[in-house]
């Protein structure tokens, strides 16, 4: 009997491994990995755990969604040069083109000689200079004869008087001829004239060819100013009452490349032809690669103008995450990446077209930072 109840014992606790020995992987982790893996789980995707004052020691900002995105109005525009930005320079006078400085799309200075022209008015110059220059000297030594002739008593005061009145208007003639020469920029023999650019900027046009014959007037060089680029844009009738000087614009060219603008004057009247009116951006500065010519697309901003069912953030509160732009939505407990879709870009704003709702408070200055702590609580999940 004794016997019998020892088997069944034994029975009983082979039962009982075997049970353990089928539910333990269940529990294979340990104690302590199922509390970190619970601690993981209560923590969401996209979400951050961020305290007051973390925020503010990282300096993060924070600003209340709410309708009202400024209203933009989309317009064809061209790139044009300032009146005072753009050169054509024509032949002074005609002549053999005897030496070319710059070449097309080369810099010039302000008054920088570019080419050279052999004329006879360079000869004629040179004689003016020349001849003005003789007069004075006949007329300088008549009136030192003349002073030593009224000193010794032997003239009268009115001959010494006339001779220095005529050596005065010799001077004259002299400086005007020799800033005429200089204006012409007449070479040291008397040849050749001088082309020079009235600006500085860049050569976009050169139609000439060394040892060519010019004639007077004809074009030689054209040269821009890049930094005195504006854009015009046609304004309808019914859009030009709406948008005054000073408003804010974008420009858009190329591949996805904007450039802010403000506008500077609306004319007055309308094209008889286009009934338009032309509105002149002015550029916040030089842009590379933009040339007079170019066309672009404008948008403008009028001034107090508000679509009340638009949603507009800083440019600094749309992170890019995995693929995804995202806003980061204050919660009780830190931060929560929101996926939105982005419309319209202007004055440092984005308009949000879906993800947000009006009140909602999100991240704006340094949001970065939240896309990189999230990208790192990521990675460290990951392992």
């Amino acid at each position: 009997m004794k016997r019998s109840h020892l088997i069944a014992a034994i029975g009983v606790l082979i039962l009982l491994a075997a049970l353990a020995w089928v539910f333990w992987p269940a529990d294979s982790n340990g104690p302590d990995q199922q509390a970190e893996q619970g601690e993981k789980s209560e923590v969401p995707e996209g979400v951050l755990l961020i305290d007051a004052k973390q925020i503010a020691a990282s300096s993060i900002e924070i600003e209340a969604v709410q309708f009202g995105a400024a209203t933009e109005l989309v317009f064809p525009a061209t790139v044009a040069a300032a009146p005072n930005a753009s050169a054509r320079i024509d032949a002074r006078a005609s002549g053999v083109v005897r030496s070319v400085n710059k070449m097309l799309g080369d810099y010039v200075r302000q008054g920088e000689a570019i080419a050279r022209i052999e004329s006879a008015d360079a000869a004629g110059l040179a004689a003016q200079v020349a001849t003005a220059r003789a007069r004075v000297n006949e007329l300088s030594a008549l009136y030192d004869r003349e002073k030593r002739l009224f000193e010794a008593n032997v003239t009268a005061r009115q001959d010494l008087e006339a001779a220095q009145a005529n050596l005065q208007v010799a001077r004259s003639e002299l400086s005007r001829a020799q800033a005429a020469s200089a204006a012409a920029g007449v070479s040291g023999d008397g040849r050749s004239l001088a082309v020079t650019s009235p600006i500085s900027g860049q050569i976009t046009s050169a139609p000439i060819v060394l040892g060519s014959y010019v004639s007077a007037g004809e074009e030689m060089f054209q040269i821009v100013n890049a930094s005195g680029l504006q854009v015009q844009v046609a304004l309808p009738a019914s859009d030009a009452a709406r948008i005054r000087p000073g408003d804010e614009a974008t420009l858009e060219f190329g591949e996805e490349r904007e450039i802010g603008g403000r506008v500077r004057s609306i004319t007055p009247a309308l094209d008889p032809e286009s009934r338009s009116a032309t509105a002149v951006i002015s550029l916040a500065g030089a842009v590379p690669g933009l040339q007079p010519g170019a066309f672009l697309q404008a948008r403008i901003q009028p001034s107090g103008e508000t679509d009340a069912t638009l949603i507009s953030v800083p440019e600094s509160a749309v992170q890019m995450v995995e693929g995804r732009e995202v806003v980061f939505v204050r919660t009780r407990t830190g931060f929560r990446a929101m996926p939105v879709v982005t419309g319209s870009r202007s004055g440092g704003r984005i308009v949000i077209e879906s993800g947000l709702q009006n009140g909602q408070r999100i991240a704006t200055e340094n949001a970065f930072l939240l896309k990189a702590e999230l990208g790192k609580e990521e990675a460290e999940h990951g392992h």
